[in-house]
This record gives C-alpha cells, structure tokens and sequence, in this order.
C-alpha cells in the first residue's frame, strides 16, 4: 500500500479523468496505476491498449474542460474530491483491494476516521425493525460510534435520523447532489449538515440500479462492522454483508420471526455465521473484540508486474482469457486456470479487456463477460 500523498491541481484533473473514463472501473484503475504509476501517463496510453484489446475500436476519455468543470460544480456546491491516494480518504476505505479511487465529500469528514458501525436493512421495514434500528444508532452513537448507512427508506433512515446528534455518514448510489430517494430530502439537507454525505459518482449523475452495489461496497467498506436489522431473500442488503465478509469486516444481523419474510435473510445470515444482536449491546461487544488491524481481506492477484510500460499482450493470450470468461461472475484464478495463464497474467489481460468493454471485473478478485 502506497504513502498517502497529496496531488497538485494537474494531477488531480488528469487522476479525476482516469477514474471517469469509459470501462474504468477501480480494479482496471488500480492495475494502470500500478503499470504506469501516474494518471497523466496511463491517460496517454489507453487509446493504444484499448485498440488492440478491441481489435481498433477507441475508448473514450472525458476532456480535461468537462472534467474540470466538475471539479468547479463541487467546489460550489461546498463539497470536495478525495483521491484515494490522498492524506485524509477515509482510511477503511483505503484499505480494501483496491480502495474507490475518487470520492466526493459533503459534510464533515472526520467523521469517517473515528469508530464506525454500518446499519443496513429493509426499505419496507416494519415499526419493529424501526424502532430497533433507531434504537440501536442512537446507542451506539453514544458509545463514541458514527453511524453509516445508505440513505434508503426504512432502517437506513431511521439509523440516520437517530444519530444526527453523534455523527453519521450518508452514501449515495448517485452524485453528491442527488437525493435519492427524493423524499429524504430534509434527512439529506440534515446529513449535510450535521454529518457527512459520501459518492463515488460524479456530480450530477442519477443513480441507476447498477450503482447501487459500489454504493454498498463503500458502506460496508467505511466501517468495521454491519449490522444488518430486517432484509428478504436476495435483497440488497444481504449483498451488503456478502461483501462486508469479502472485505473482512464483521456482519451481524438481528433474527426476526420465522413467519415474517422480511426477516427470511437475517435469520439465514445468522444460520450462516453471522453474529447473532439483539441490540447495541450486543453490537458493542462484537465490535469490542475485533483485532484493530484486521480491517480488510487478503488482497487479490490482480496484477503481472512483470507486464508493464505497455509491451502488447499476444492476441493468442487475450483470445483465451475472453474464451474462459462467463456472463457470470467468476474467480480470477478459475478463469487463468481455463485460459492456461497465471493469476496475474490473467489480471492484466482482464484490464485490457475491460478497457475494451469486453469484461467487467470486480473488487476481491472476480470478472464476468461484459454483456
């Protein structure tokens, strides 16, 4: 992990336009910036890799104009970019492999470098899982922890609300600018406020149901642990503890009644390792026990140092990683095993790959066929 270092103006518009190219995504933004370690030189040369992965299709790079009036939106709308290079990103965050690499900041934020507990759940939470989630926050807030959640109708708000008075981050599946939902408006302007108010995306955007994954990525990722209060089969909060325990960090759940589908995912949570929590409490007393340095999963494979300065990849390797991939998300070292490649070898290819909209990898080590 590199020394955090603060970047100039040029090296945050040239870092800020890598991060929103085309099929850059942080894994493929991680593997460029350790092959050509600055966003100016890795900027220059992904037309070139682009091409040949893509068999002469382009890539497209946001101008430095359009980029740097972002950075000017911001700057008014009294928020600020954090590089994830940079001395005060959220040290959670950059902890993971690899960390987002740009985040917009409204609000306080040194409220992410403190002890944090997320608190994720249903959106149709019943007065139950309310109270519980509202009680739960506001203790935990006067235990010395800030609150992260998603904003969301629900446990998210309620989690929130409840700890506006002791500190809690707010992450948007869109830009810093947009309230989603619209009628958490008050709660947001609160937030702003009062607590601290996070996005991966740029300014402006409107989120879209892809986004919401890296949104619950950050969660998960900004604090040492998850509670998760109410969730259903194969809702988004039960991704939220999946990839809690990729990241290494603790995933606790409430249990709820067998005859309540709401609580169908945390009862299966519990069933599966999660740690079982009634209330702060019991919260405190998990979190109390983690080893402070065990912040993060073990870091992928995800890069052939011995491919770097742009020396072109043999069509015959880049045709068999593309072969191996699937629709559907894979192990890394299942899809080197397959194209007969190492682990890194494969992770440098798969750059290539995404750069040329061929694939899309992910955070701890998986890639899919881009579709």
């Amino acid at each position: 992990m590199s020394l955090p270092r603060p970047l100039t103006d040029g090296q945050r518009l040239d870092w800020l336009r890598l991060a929103r190219t085309q099929n850059v995504g942080p894994v493929t933004f991680a593997q460029l910036m350790l092959r050509y370690g600055d966003a100016g030189k890795a900027l220059a040369a992904l037309p070139e890799i682009a091409s040949r992965a893509a068999r002469g299709k382009s890539i497209t790079i946001p101008p430095a104009d359009v980029i740097a009036r972002e950075i000017d939106a911001v700057a008014k709308y009294g928020a600020r970019i954090v590089a994830s290079c940079e001395p005060d990103y959220p040290a959670l965050l950059h902890a993971l492999d690899p960390p987002p690499p740009v985040l917009t900041l409204l609000g306080n934020a040194a409220l992410s470098a403190g002890p944090t507990c997320a608190i994720v759940g249903a959106r149709n939470a019943s007065a139950a899982g309310r109270k519980i989630a509202r009680d739960m926050a506001a203790a935990l807030g006067k235990a010395g922890y800030t609150i992260v959640s998603g904003l969301a109708l629900g446990i998210d708000g309620e989690a929130h609300a409840a700890s506006l008075s002791t500190g809690t981050v707010a992450v948007l599946g869109g830009g810093i600018d947009h309230v989603y939902p619209p009628k958490h408006d008050r709660l947001y302007a609160e937030v702003a406020q009062q607590g601290l108010i996070v996005s991966e995306m740029p300014f402006g955007h409107r989120a879209k149901a892809q986004d919401f994954p890296r949104r619950n990525r950050i969660i998960t990722g900004l604090a040492r642990g998850t509670v998760v209060v109410e969730a259903a089969e194969r809702s988004g909060s039960l991704i939220s503890a999946r990839v809690a325990n990729e990241q290494g960090r603790e995933v606790m759940a409430v249990p709820g009644s067998p005859l309540d589908p709401r609580a169908a995912g945390t009862n299966n949570l519990i069933r599966n390792g999660a740690a079982l929590v009634r209330h702060a409490g019991d919260v405190l007393e998990v979190l109390s026990a983690l080893p402070l340095l065990r912040v993060s999963a073990p870091p992928a494979e995800l890069y052939d140092a011995a491919h770097g300065g742009g020396e072109a990849i043999p069509p015959s390797e880049l045709a068999r990683v593309r072969e191996a991939l699937s629709p559907h998300a894979m192990p890394l070292d299942e899809i080197a095993r397959a194209a007969g490649v190492s682990a890194a070898r494969a992770g440098a290819i798969l750059m290539e790959l995404e750069l040329a909209g061929e694939a899309i990898t992910f955070p701890g080590g998986m890639a899919a066929r881009a579709v």
